[in-house]
């Protein structure tokens, strides 16, 4: 997949820049596989607004995602490799050899015609899902799980991926997409591979209406605002107030949010890099 720049034949086109969608096949998602989704504008069961600037946006289906790939050791074809305007990673639409059909993350490099499986089977091959005690150290992998069974949940954004870097006893060392080393159990399920429409960060939407598309609203400054608005509002002027927070005080740029007694601590054997 390539980016495709625009000549400036109105300002909105000045500086976009857009995927050319050459990976994409198909034009409509199937059916069977799609669900309902309502917006909530940001607002609870109350009405009242519990997230600002969520709101509009182009009406849009789920598609339903195999996270899990608990369907072992029967081949499935890739039909199509689909757009998801749920997420910034492409899909695939599997066929499976007993006529079942499932979505999955689409993985770099996959193609129509290609055959996965997942399962002590599988061999690491893009798009193959295997259990971490059998992936060969070194490889690249995304969709891993953090539980047995849960289903994966890390590495599913456009571009992301995670290494195997050693297995010791009941648990494989993972270094993160974030650049984090983690102990994961070699039970848990990831699929061989990076995600896909990797060029998704290097996209320059040119004009706020497709942010509005999007269902995201325009964003305001803490330092714009009055100071019964936010911690920072208030002043003559461009006058920055005082030190970055957020509107309910908390302390930004540094400040660390993490519980000191975190379960998860002792998993983590090498902290992201700041």
């Amino acid at each position: 997949m390539s980016l495709k720049k625009f000549k400036p034949t109105t300002p909105g086109q000045r500086h976009k820049v857009a995927t050319d969608f050459a990976e994409i096949t198909a034009s409509a998602p199937e059916k069977s596989l799609l669900a309902s989704m309502k917006k909530s504008g940001g607002r609870n069961n109350d009405g009242r607004m519990t997230m600002r600037y969520l709101g509009g946006g182009h009406k849009q289906r789920y598609r339903i995602i195999d996270f899990k790939r608990d369907k072992f050791d029967v081949p499935a074809i890739v039909k199509t490799v689909e757009y998801d305007p749920n997420r910034t990673a492409h899909i695939a639409l599997l066929f499976y050899a007993d006529g079942e059909k499932r979505y999955i993350i689409a993985p770099t490099g996959i193609k129509v015609g290609d055959t996965v499986v997942s399962g002590k089977s599988a061999t690491p091959n893009i798009g193959n899902a295997m259990y971490l005690s059998e992936v060969p150290l070194g490889t690249v992998i995304h969709n891993i799980e953090l539980k047995p069974g849960k289903g994966g949940s890390i590495a599913r954004g456009a571009g992301t991926y995670a290494q195997l870097n050693a297995r010791d006893g009941r648990y494989a060392t993972i270094k993160m997409p974030s650049g984090e080393t983690r102990m994961i159990l070699t039970t848990c399920l990831a699929t061989i591979g990076s995600v896909s429409n990797a060029e998704h960060n290097l996209v320059v939407s040119g004009k706020a209406g497709r942010s509005r598309w999007l269902g995201r609203r325009p964003r305001v400054r803490g330092v714009v605002m009055n100071p019964v608005d936010h911690p920072m509002g208030g002043g003559e002027g461009r006058n920055a107030g005082g030190h970055p927070r957020s509107r309910n005080g908390m302390p930004a740029k540094g400040f660390k949010t993490r519980s000191k007694s975190k379960y998860s601590d002792k998993f983590i054997v090498e902290r992201r890099k700041k």
